[in-house]
């Protein structure tokens, strides 16, 4: 985990020292809720194994909204910086071993960040990354039919595939099950012709 924040963000030594002090480690089994819609979030995670998907409820139905695999950085960032309800609750859909680090350390970080021009432009380029992976999710309803949605996923993010259990992908996709067992066969069909 260290490794990859470290070679993504260059801070002097005794910064990083202190850094990594502020992360506690944390091993879960699948099915733990990290973070429930409408509390307030208190803590970023670092997932450095397993898969975690974003949720949220739409009228008493699960609508994933994003998925999370390994080396990525999340937290519900409006509920996070703000104190505010959060929109989305986060659970581990696979055994997950996670670094957490609490809201005031994360605060102490970023204004180390905000300090260092260099920093500050990675960490912002990490963060409109972000930005745009959920623009373009968002635009991707509007604009494409399911299948071209799976199809995109299917090439973009193939582990997604290969490690979500099925009622998760089609939840993400924004459709039901079976209409993504439709559109797989659709897909396999097409490709044996």
């Amino acid at each position: 985990m260290f490794e990859h924040i470290k070679n993504r963000f260059p801070f002097p030594k005794e910064k990083w020292r202190k850094f990594i002090s502020s992360f506690e480690k944390m091993e879960v089994p699948a099915k733990t809720l990290l973070l429930k819609e409408g509390d307030v979030s208190n803590n970023a995670f670092y997932l450095e194994k397993g898969v975690v998907r974003a949720w949220y409820n739409n009228d008493g139905k699960d609508a994933t909204f994003q998925f999370f695999l390994e080396n990525t950085m999340f937290s519900s960032l409006e509920s996070f910086k703000k104190g505010l309800p959060s929109m989305v609750s986060f659970e581990t859909i696979e055994p997950c071993v996670l670094y957490k680090i609490k809201k005031p350390d994360a605060e102490a970080f970023l204004e180390e960040v905000y300090e260092n021009p260099e920093l500050r432009t990675l960490f912002m380029d990490a963060l409109f990354e972000r930005m745009f992976d959920y623009m373009k999710h968002f635009f991707s309803f509007i604009k494409d039919t399911p299948q071209q949605r799976y199809i995109q996923l299917a090439q973009q993010k193939p582990d997604i595939i290969k490690r979500v259990p099925q009622h998760y992908i089609a939840s993400y996709l924004g459709i039901t099950t079976v209409h993504l067992s439709r559109i797989k066969s659709k897909i396999l069909k097409e490709k044996l012709s």
